[in-house]
């Protein structure tokens, strides 16, 4: 397959060191795509909280990860400081009419939340315990012209895991930004709580979520069944837990289904622009 230019992506590493599934997951996705389409991807990773490392502008796409901590007491830290610094120069450029091709980021978790704090779209704020597991997300009706979610069940399933949440979305300004909600948590009318906003169109050129797309089964169950991270879910959560996910993992039909739409459906569409062939979804 043809294409005009090397395609440029930045992956902004938000794990701050920890130990993770995140990268491997999100790099081979990025390989995946690039073989099916016969493209030249440079992929540049940043350690953003670490070593405050932070893109230039240079990039086509970025693609910002998951974390662990608190995305709220974070503001005001230099590297919280320099993120905001190159997502508003992002902005920008995006905004400016003489840069026809845009720039395209996609939010995972974390970042996602880091986002929401900033742009005051909903409340942020630590959940009474921690959820984690794999469960099923709805799609809202605004889901329905989303490229993104093109092809996803309704509901779809997807890996959880954050100790924070994103409720009560203060509609104003996601009216005055542009932005729509695509998916909330699994509706559960007995519970008196909120269900979580689980992903947003923030405007036409950035998208994020609150679960974490990019996890695939294969090497999630390879991680969940080491001796250590079995005994480690087990004494957090109790082997139900760790039972329930090992079997929704084998399901074809939950986690592998989100991990072939959700970001490579982002990547066909924020580089067709870029190339001069129709793309390919795995």
């Amino acid at each position: 397959m043809a294409y005009l230019k090397t395609i440029k992506i930045a992956i902004l590493d938000l794990y701050n060191g920890i130990e993770n599934q995140g990268m491997r997951c999100i790099r081979e996705i990025l390989n995946q795509f690039s073989d099916l389409n016969h493209l030249e991807l440079k992929i540049d990773e940043f350690d953003v909280r670490q070593k405050i490392e932070i893109p230039s502008l240079n990039y086509d796409i970025y693609i910002s990860t998951g974390g662990p901590g608190s995305p709220i007491e974070s503001k005001g830290e230099e590297w919280d400081n320099k993120y905001f610094e190159w997502l508003h120069g992002v902005e920008t450029f995006n905004s400016n009419p003489q840069n026809v091709v845009k720039k395209k980021i996609f939010l995972i978790c974390h970042s996602f939340q880091l986002v929401c704090r900033e742009y005051k779209v909903a409340l942020v704020s630590k959940r009474k315990s921690t959820s984690f597991g794999v469960f099923p997300i709805h799609a809202f009706h605004s889901a329905l012209q989303e490229p993104v979610f093109e092809g996803l069940n309704d509901p779809f399933y997807a890996v959880d895991s954050r100790d924070y949440q994103v409720t009560e979305p203060n509609h104003a300004v996601l009216q005055g930004l542009g932005a729509s909600i695509l998916a909330i948590e699994k509706a559960r009318p007995h519970v008196p709580l909120e269900r979580a906003i689980m992903a947003i169109r923030f405007n036409e050129n950035m998208i994020g979520c609150q679960f974490h797309p990019e996890a695939d089964a294969t090497g999630m169950l390879l991680h969940l069944q080491t001796p250590e991270k079995k005994q480690s879910v087990i004494d957090n959560y109790g082997f139900d837990k760790w039972e329930s996910m090992i079997n929704q993992l084998n399901d074809p039909d939950k986690i592998m289904f989100t991990y072939s739409h959700i970001l490579p459906n982002f990547l066909m569409r924020a580089v067709k622009s870029l190339v001069n062939e129709p793309l390919q979804i795995a």
